[in-house]
């Protein structure tokens, strides 16, 4: 389902001699909330128009229109070339133009079914009344979430691209509480990239993993408290996954290495446990198609991986086409923007910590004393690497077998002092591809890993 399309040949308009960019995008958002088997949220919506960025001796002036059409291209285009002569003209950068990359990049063909609300609903229903007749839950919300994110885009230097990325969940969250009565939930989203059809048909379907994330609940309700302190952890996959993208991609973004976070001067240096290798990948990982392909980005850079630690050296950072001049590195096709509105940042694609060789059950069996954490509902981390994540399911390890579930806690640390102490890694990644990233404007991303044995601070209760 492909209808974003810029009227006409306009990269012909761009002068010669400015490196620029005319995008026409469209974005879709869908959702349906059921909350304890009552419908709370039904929402649909779509945002489209056309940008334009020209470039002028280094300095960028961009517009945009909520309008996709001729006319409005001509009028972006116009204010776009204005922005940059005043802003050339206070900045005079003085800087000649970037080298062309004239590629036509069409991603693989998208095809998925922009689904009507009550398919999403009669869904929810079906899977809501199976829920509802499991013990002991106090609440459930269910929700069907589904947006896609369509550019057409033509540069002043040659590059065409058309992209999609569709994607579309259902979450189910459970909440019970305790014997002393406070209350317990926990989360999972089932789903990923493409439409409702190419995820969810039967309910029932669903039945096994909500059984588990009941189980689990089950467990936390007769939970205890972590202990406070230094322990040996084993961070599950989602949290490795929180960890490489918070922690550690956001420190190698190169506009944040400018200004001033931990990973400039870090650079070729020992960041991490030599068994600790991450990358930013483009389209696929492991073999296999990412969670959210990228093919290409919103200055017609064509997406490539970007490796950015190598058996714990940090090996490089993620650019625009500005900043890969700056480092003398290459642009792989991270400058991305969520709206037509949205000038492009540099933004992660999917994120992840590579698999070793380890299996999770020896892991767990090499811990005396220690935690075994899965899932987190939030993580905040600033450019030293410095970072705090909630975590909602974990377990204690005693002399090498799993206890008892742990109620909600905290972990902290700095990444790049954490992840020296990495001295196993498990043998499958896991991903997760249902949030935004926050860096100004909101991106999807996938982010990913194995999981680690290391050392962390627990906070306890």
């Amino acid at each position: 389902m492909m209808d974003m399309q810029i009227p006409g040949n306009f990269s012909s308009l761009i002068p010669a001699g400015e490196q620029g960019e005319l995008r026409a995008q469209l974005n879709r958002d869908r959702r349906v909330m059921l909350l304890s088997g009552s419908p709370v949220a039904n929402q649909r919506s779509e945002t489209s128009g056309v940008s334009a960025r020209v470039c002028r001796a280094g300095s960028y002036g961009f517009a945009s229109a909520p309008e996709v059409s001729g006319e409005a291209l001509r009028a972006v285009l116009k204010s776009a070339e204005a922005n940059a002569a005043v802003l050339d003209r206070h900045l005079n950068k003085g800087k000649a133009a970037r080298k062309p990359v004239p590629r036509t990049l069409v991603s693989p063909a998208v095809q998925w079914t922009d689904a009507e609300q009550k398919v999403y609903l009669d869904y929810l229903r079906e899977l809501d009344g199976w829920i509802a007749t499991l013990p002991n839950l106090v609440s459930r919300r269910l929700v069907v979430f589904c947006d896609s994110t369509e550019k057409h885009l033509l540069t002043g230097d040659g590059a065409e691209a058309h992209t999609a990325i569709p994607r579309c969940y259902v979450y189910v969250n459970l909440t019970a509480e305790t014997k002393e009565g406070a209350p317990i939930e926990l989360f999972k989203a089932f789903g990923g990239f493409g439409g409702f059809d190419d995820w969810f048909g039967d309910p029932a379907a669903l039945r096994p993993e909500v059984e588990m994330l009941h189980a689990r609940l089950m467990d936390k309700r007769e939970g205890v408290y972590a202990r406070a302190g230094k322990f040996t952890c084993i961070l599950g996959g989602e949290l490795s996954g929180m960890l490489a993208h918070e922690a550690v991609g956001h420190t190698v973004e190169a506009d944040l290495v400018i200004g001033g976070s931990v990973g400039g001067p870090n650079l070729n240096k020992v960041v991490a446990s030599p068994l600790v290798s991450m990358t930013d990948f483009a389209s696929e990982a492991f073999g296999k198609p990412a969670p959210l392909p990228v093919y290409c980005d919103d200055e017609g850079v064509e997406a490539i991986d970007v490796p950015l630690i190598k058996d714990g050296v940090l090996v490089g950072f993620m650019n625009n086409r500005e900043s890969a001049e700056r480092f003398g590195q290459e642009a792989r096709g991270n400058a991305r923007a969520y709206s037509f509105s949205d000038e492009p940042l540099i933004r992660m694609r999917n994120t992840a910590v590579h698999p070793g060789k380890d299996r999770l059950e020896d892991i767990i069996a090499s811990v005396e004393d220690g935690y075994y954490l899965l899932n987190t509902n939030n993580g905040q981390a600033d450019t030293t690497g410095e970072f705090m994540f909630g975590v909602t399911l974990g377990y204690e390890i005693k002399k090498g077998k799993l206890g008892k579930a742990i109620l909600d806690t905290t972990i902290s640390g700095v990444a790049f002092d954490m992840l020296k102490t990495v001295d196993m890694v498990s043998d499958e990644v896991i991903w997760s591809s249902s949030g935004f990233c926050g860096k100004k404007q909101p991106m999807a991303v996938g982010l990913g890993g194995p999981a680690l044995r290391c050392q962390l601070t627990i906070g306890g209760r």
